[in-house]
């Protein structure tokens, strides 16, 4: 671990609990529910109240290889993000931009993303899921190579897995500024390689692997309060350079205490794409 390029003893924070997992040696599990549904999970829980620091008055001194993620003001040209033609057509061009940009790779896909809403009744009429409130990185050294074969032809990926590669989750409000259940990030530059647990995904067709987390009491938290939809948290989730440079980071949805009586529930989108390097 080395030392964030900020200090944090200036720095507004919060205190919230975060869901770790304990390292028992068994490997957790999530099944995934239908959209709309919770899922279930299959683990020890290992609950800690941290410190998560207000990162805006250091978002210039953040970057995808030095900490994992990236504070980004960006304005997006959809006007509803639940038409799905406009995630299509407008969105996901919108994107691979900004990644291109942020990591001057010679490529960048988007493949995947998932609409989060935090109210009950509209994620189940609109099919939604809910924000994840479990410390969590969606890639590993299995799942990271494993979606590139299943996104390119065999040849353009065994090209491909021979290069640097880097997952990018690009995270954004969708409905006015966020009140509730924010973004909680854990700088990469505060995780140790044994901090991150592997987990399998069930789903009814597959078994995918992220990584969960168990505390560690080094780990730096942060967040962008009062996000709003023309500002982007970019998260590195996977990087196949191991040089010291962050590889990924650990992040969960957590319940700020500062969030009003009457908070609107949070509504947001987390786009997933892979930058190929030449």
């Amino acid at each position: 671990m080395t030392q964030p390029a900020y200090d944090t003893l200036d720095l507004p924070f919060v205190e919230a609990s975060m869901r770790y997992v304990v390292d028992n040696g068994v490997k957790p599990v999530t099944y995934i529910a239908a959209y709309g549904e919770s899922n279930e999970r299959d683990e020890v829980p290992d609950l800690r109240t941290v410190p998560i620091y207000d990162a805006r008055p250091v978002a210039d001194q953040l970057s995808l290889d030095g900490n994992g993620f990236q504070f980004i003001k960006q304005a997006t040209a959809v006007t509803d993000f639940l038409d799905s033609g406009q995630i299509e057509t407008v969105y996901n061009p919108e994107v691979e931009k900004l990644v291109l940009q942020a990591t001057g790779a010679s490529r960048v896909i988007v493949f995947d993303h998932t609409l989060r809403v935090a109210d009950e009744e509209t994620r189940r009429a609109n099919k939604l899921r809910e924000p994840v409130r479990v410390v969590h990185n969606d890639y590993t050294d299995k799942s990271g190579p494993q979606r590139v074969r299943d996104l390119l032809t065999p040849e353009e990926a065994e090209a491909a897995l021979k290069k640097r590669y880097v997952y990018v989750n690009v995270w954004r409000s969708i409905s006015g500024a966020v009140e509730e259940a924010p973004l909680g990030i854990c700088d990469a530059t505060s995780i140790a390689e044994d901090d991150m647990v592997l987990m399998d995904l069930k789903y009814d067709d597959r078994i995918g692997e992220i990584h969960r987390t168990k505390y560690n009491p080094d780990h730096r938290w942060v967040y962008f309060p009062q996000m709003v939809p023309d500002e982007v948290i970019l998260l590195k989730c996977y990087d196949t350079k191991m040089d010291g440079r962050a590889r990924w980071t650990a992040h969960s949805a957590f319940d700020d205490p500062t969030s009003p009586a009457n908070a609107a529930p949070r509504q947001s989108i987390e786009t997933r794409s892979i930058a190929f390097y030449d």
